[in-house]
């Protein structure tokens, strides 16, 4: 609440943040290869929307959930959110694991749904973990950096799909009407199971977690005392009174999220079969562009992660928030007019800085404003206006594609490129909290070298 947080240096907040790399390079697979084995596996063009569901209703009943049990949970050895994403990570990893030996699918769609429960296990607390530990002077480095290893977990993965299918692919005939996934596939989801489970175990035992003050320390013990049938209520009725106390701000941030992530999961859904559209690659062949493409923004994405924290103390998190959705509008509307396969990487760049602003600017934003005691429910909350829009997305744009768009995925990517054009108009009404403002840059006191 009003505790003051140790200074944290470099290393140690590199270090909390390492167990990110093994769940974004989970995602990035997610990204970049699960949908082609969906289409390698037989389904068509319209059925993908529907065949994603798993990531939208997963993350709107685990994270919260998750978050909100992670806020009354607290143990001596093992911490408060450490357990919990150790836990997301091992499921992760046993999914990640059997994913490519999928023999038809829908047995690929329930083990999806399986890996989504995972990471969305893994991921909210850690959201948390950091506002947790950091003072309100690092939070933007400690999120940018977590914005930072979400660029290396989907720039290896991605770069993995690629480089595999050059190593091995050439040696592998494949014969497209057989309903089958190409082996070369199979070494990137072994990489991802053992980078899920040993990243985390990194942080974990790097990074010990702050013990509650007494009152909170009460709360969670009168909690625990609680009948079983109060308990298993208790997490809900917590997210419902925090969304009744939702700061306006959050509620602003909701609109802008619901085109940004409704556009986000049409490019992911949408650019490989763009390029087999657009320039006549088979699946393998635009799987293996949809990987470098992804490679691309996530290298733009760790350079420019930290190179945000300054501009966004300068100039406020708002406006390179909105300037950043304004440029992934403008990467997307370009990407479907370049027919040039080396040349449709450079709009990348544009998509890259969006994301890095994306994955960290709204967590800084919102970490600020919500109690410290109800830090995860807050943070799953956050992450419902994440998931209520692919929800939406995946049941709707289905037959936008087909009865509007003519089943074109080229469509599909202009049409999320206008999508985030007015996200980043919605955003310029977003109100800035003010205790994100600095008087000075010399506060982020981020190289600070004492030792908890």
């Amino acid at each position: 609440m009003g505790r003051l947080k140790p200074t944290l240096s470099f290393w140690q907040i590199f270090n909390m943040n390492v167990g990110f790399l093994g769940i974004q390079f989970s995602f990035g697979l997610q990204q970049t290869a699960v949908n082609p084995i969906f289409s390698f596996l037989g389904a068509s063009p319209e059925d993908l929307p529907l065949l994603n569901l798993a990531g939208p209703v997963t993350g709107l009943i685990v994270q919260p959930i998750i978050g909100a049990i992670s806020d009354k949970t607290w143990s001596p050895k093992w911490g408060r959110r450490k357990p919990f994403f150790l836990i997301g990570a091992i499921i992760g990893s046993l999914c990640l694991f059997a994913f490519p030996f999928s023999p038809a699918l829908w047995f690929a769609v329930g083990l999806l749904w399986i890996l989504d429960v995972g990471n969305n296990m893994a991921m909210e607390p850690y959201r948390a973990f950091v506002g947790d530990k950091l003072p309100n002077k690092q939070l933007s480095f400690g999120y940018q950096m977590q914005s930072l290893f979400v660029g290396a977990g989907i720039v290896l993965a991605n770069a993995s799909i690629f480089l595999f299918q050059d190593w091995f692919g050439g040696q592998e005939v494949v014969d497209e009407s057989v309903k089958s996934i190409p082996k070369w596939l199979y070494y990137s989801f072994f990489i991802g199971a053992i980078l899920s489970v040993t990243t985390i175990l990194w942080s974990v035992l790097k990074t010990p977690e702050i013990p509650p003050e007494d009152e909170e320390l009460k709360e969670i013990e009168k909690h625990k005392s609680l009948p079983l049938a109060k308990r298993i209520k208790t997490p809900f009725l917590e997210i419902v009174d925090a969304v009744k106390d939702m700061p306006k701000f959050m509620w602003k941030l909701s609109a802008v999220y619901l085109f940004q992530w409704y556009a986000l999961f049409i490019y992911w859904q949408f650019i490989s079969p763009m390029f087999e559209e657009s320039l006549s690659f088979d699946k393998s062949q635009a799987l293996s562009q949809a990987a470098k493409m992804n490679t691309t923004y996530n290298i733009s994405t760790i350079v420019f992660a930290l190179a945000l924290v300054p501009l966004a103390l300068k100039w406020g998190g708002k406006k390179v928030y909105v300037f950043s959705l304004f440029l992934t509008g403008i990467a997307m509307l370009s990407i479907p007019n370049i027919q040039d396969p080396t040349y449709v990487l450079f709009p990348m760049v544009l998509f890259g800085i969006g994301w890095a602003a994306m994955m960290g600017i709204p967590y800084t934003m919102v970490s600020k404003i919500v109690p410290q005691e109800r830090r995860g429910v807050y943070m799953g909350i956050l992450n419902m206006m994440i998931v209520i829009p692919m929800g939406i997305q995946t049941l709707t744009f289905g037959p936008i594609v087909k009865n509007l768009l003519g089943n074109s995925a080229v469509k599909a990517i202009l049409f999320g490129g206008v999508f985030f054009i007015i996200a980043g108009l919605l955003a310029l009404r977003l109100k800035q909290p003010e205790s994100e403002l600095y008087d000075d840059l010399s506060e982020i006191d981020i190289f600070d070298n004492n030792e908890e």
